[in-house]
Protein backbone atom coordinates (compact mmCIF):
# COMPACT_ATOMS: atom_id res chain seq x y z
CA UNK A 1 0.00 0.00 0.00
CA UNK A 2 2.76 2.85 0.49
CA UNK A 3 4.58 1.47 -2.56
CA UNK A 4 1.34 2.23 -4.34
CA UNK A 5 1.08 5.60 -2.84
CA UNK A 6 4.44 6.87 -3.31
CA UNK A 7 4.03 5.76 -6.99
CA UNK A 8 1.21 7.53 -7.20
CA UNK A 9 3.14 10.30 -5.60
CA UNK A 10 5.43 10.08 -8.10
CA UNK A 11 3.80 10.20 -11.18
CA UNK A 12 1.61 13.45 -10.01
CA UNK A 13 4.91 15.11 -9.34
CA UNK A 14 6.24 13.87 -12.84
CA UNK A 15 3.16 14.43 -14.54
CA UNK A 16 3.02 18.01 -13.06
CA UNK A 17 6.98 19.05 -13.77
CA UNK A 18 6.01 18.11 -17.33
CA UNK A 19 3.42 20.25 -18.36
CA UNK A 20 5.03 23.16 -16.17
CA UNK A 21 7.82 22.43 -18.87
CA UNK A 22 5.41 23.12 -22.14
CA UNK A 23 4.28 26.04 -20.87
CA UNK A 24 3.33 28.59 -24.11
CA UNK A 25 6.35 30.50 -25.25
CA UNK A 26 6.45 33.90 -23.48
CA UNK A 27 5.21 37.04 -26.07
CA UNK A 28 7.47 39.69 -26.26
CA UNK A 29 7.41 42.50 -24.47
CA UNK A 30 5.81 45.64 -26.45
CA UNK A 31 8.58 48.58 -26.94
CA UNK A 32 7.48 51.44 -24.80
CA UNK A 33 8.54 55.25 -25.59
CA UNK A 34 12.20 56.28 -24.98
CA UNK A 35 11.93 58.58 -21.99
CA UNK A 36 13.63 62.11 -22.55
CA UNK A 37 16.92 62.73 -22.04
CA UNK A 38 17.72 64.82 -18.70
CA UNK A 39 20.51 66.86 -19.15
CA UNK A 40 22.59 69.78 -17.23
CA UNK A 41 23.17 73.33 -18.12
CA UNK A 42 26.66 72.88 -19.12
CA UNK A 43 25.10 69.55 -21.55
CA UNK A 44 22.46 71.57 -22.72
CA UNK A 45 24.96 74.38 -23.91
CA UNK A 46 27.31 72.38 -25.49
CA UNK A 47 23.98 70.30 -27.73
CA UNK A 48 22.54 74.22 -28.21
CA UNK A 49 26.16 73.98 -30.79
CA UNK A 50 24.84 71.45 -32.95
CA UNK A 51 23.23 72.00 -36.68
CA UNK A 52 20.42 70.10 -36.21
CA UNK A 53 18.91 71.50 -33.17
CA UNK A 54 16.23 73.60 -32.25
CA UNK A 55 15.66 74.96 -28.48
CA UNK A 56 12.32 75.21 -27.77
CA UNK A 57 11.17 77.23 -24.97
CA UNK A 58 7.56 76.51 -23.51
CA UNK A 59 7.21 78.95 -21.36
CA UNK A 60 4.54 81.66 -21.90
CA UNK A 61 4.72 84.44 -24.23
CA UNK A 62 5.46 86.94 -20.77
CA UNK A 63 8.37 84.85 -19.65
CA UNK A 64 9.80 84.74 -22.77
CA UNK A 65 9.86 88.55 -23.12
CA UNK A 66 11.74 88.28 -19.72
CA UNK A 67 14.21 86.90 -21.41
CA UNK A 68 14.90 83.37 -23.00
CA UNK A 69 17.57 81.72 -24.83
CA UNK A 70 19.62 82.83 -27.79
CA UNK A 71 17.79 81.48 -30.70
CA UNK A 72 14.97 79.85 -29.24
CA UNK A 73 11.72 79.24 -30.27
CA UNK A 74 8.66 79.78 -28.41
CA UNK A 75 5.74 77.44 -27.82
CA UNK A 76 3.82 77.67 -24.85
CA UNK A 77 3.35 74.58 -23.60
CA UNK A 78 0.11 75.90 -22.00
CA UNK A 79 -1.49 77.09 -24.87
CA UNK A 80 -4.57 74.99 -26.64
CA UNK A 81 -2.71 74.44 -29.17
CA UNK A 82 0.15 73.04 -28.37
CA UNK A 83 0.05 69.82 -29.35
CA UNK A 84 -1.08 70.96 -33.00
CA UNK A 85 2.14 72.97 -33.33
CA UNK A 86 4.44 70.32 -32.05
CA UNK A 87 2.67 68.37 -34.63
CA UNK A 88 4.41 70.80 -37.68
CA UNK A 89 7.63 70.17 -36.32
CA UNK A 90 10.42 68.37 -38.50
CA UNK A 91 10.75 65.18 -36.67
CA UNK A 92 14.51 64.85 -37.86
CA UNK A 93 15.78 67.60 -35.96
CA UNK A 94 16.65 67.26 -31.91
CA UNK A 95 14.82 69.50 -29.81
CA UNK A 96 16.63 70.99 -26.70
CA UNK A 97 13.26 71.44 -24.47
CA UNK A 98 13.04 73.88 -21.57
CA UNK A 99 11.17 76.13 -19.17
CA UNK A 100 11.09 77.58 -16.04
CA UNK A 101 12.17 74.98 -13.65
CA UNK A 102 11.61 71.73 -15.55
CA UNK A 103 8.10 70.85 -15.00
CA UNK A 104 6.44 71.85 -18.11
CA UNK A 105 9.38 71.05 -20.13
CA UNK A 106 9.34 67.35 -19.22
CA UNK A 107 5.66 66.92 -19.79
CA UNK A 108 6.37 68.64 -23.05
CA UNK A 109 8.97 65.98 -23.99
CA UNK A 110 6.76 63.14 -22.67
CA UNK A 111 4.13 65.03 -25.54
CA UNK A 112 6.48 65.43 -28.59
CA UNK A 113 7.70 61.80 -27.90
CA UNK A 114 4.36 60.29 -28.34
CA UNK A 115 3.63 62.07 -31.18
CA UNK A 116 6.95 60.41 -32.55
CA UNK A 117 9.85 62.64 -31.88
CA UNK A 118 12.53 60.63 -31.09
CA UNK A 119 15.52 63.15 -30.26
CA UNK A 120 14.03 65.09 -27.38
CA UNK A 121 15.96 66.86 -24.63
CA UNK A 122 15.20 68.22 -21.45
CA UNK A 123 16.89 70.95 -19.59
CA UNK A 124 16.65 69.31 -16.27
CA UNK A 125 15.63 72.18 -13.28
CA UNK A 126 14.81 74.60 -16.64
CA UNK A 127 15.94 78.05 -16.76
CA UNK A 128 16.44 78.56 -13.33
CA UNK A 129 19.11 76.08 -13.49
CA UNK A 130 20.95 77.60 -16.23
CA UNK A 131 21.11 81.11 -14.92
CA UNK A 132 22.47 79.65 -11.66
CA UNK A 133 25.15 78.52 -13.73
CA UNK A 134 25.67 82.09 -15.20
CA UNK A 135 24.68 80.77 -18.40
CA UNK A 136 22.93 83.73 -20.89
CA UNK A 137 19.62 85.29 -20.95
CA UNK A 138 18.13 87.44 -24.28
CA UNK A 139 16.43 90.15 -23.05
Amino acid sequence: MKSLVLLLLGLGLASFSSSAQIAAPASPVPATAAAPRNVSPAEFDKLRGGTNTVVLDVRTPVEYAEGHLPDAKLLDYRSANFAAEVAKLDKSKTYLVHCAAGGRSAKACTKMISLGFTNVVNLDGGLGAWTDAGKPLVK
